[in-house]
């Protein structure tokens, strides 16, 4: 996805996240600015090369996102091969 996609997947996880619900992104994610893997520094590159605007995004600036559209992280889930599920939720009453 582009950034511009990614933005606005989590403008409408915001939108539609109902109190209490949550929203769980699967994939590799950057950790720091750093890759967590070379498996995933290779991988990121093949995903640039066929699209430019695509690639492995870093998890900080991923909840940030997710923090200015009222999500909150829960959970990091280690998944095989240098994979992660990323869970945020919506508190109740928002």
């Amino acid at each position: 996805m582009s950034w511009p996609e990614v933005e606005l997947l989590f403008q409408g996880v915001g939108r539609l996240l109902n109190g209490g619900g949550c929203f769980v992104l699967y994939g590799p994610f950057n950790f720091g600015g750093s890759y967590t893997s070379e498996s995933n520094r290779r991988f990121d590159q093949w995903l640039k090369n066929r699209d430019p605007l695509s690639g492995i995004r870093d998890f900080e600036v991923l909840d940030k996102l997710a923090g200015s559209q009222g999500l909150v992280f829960n959970e990091d889930i280690g998944m095989p091969v240098n994979n992660r599920i990323l869970v945020w939720s919506r508190m109740n009453g928002l």
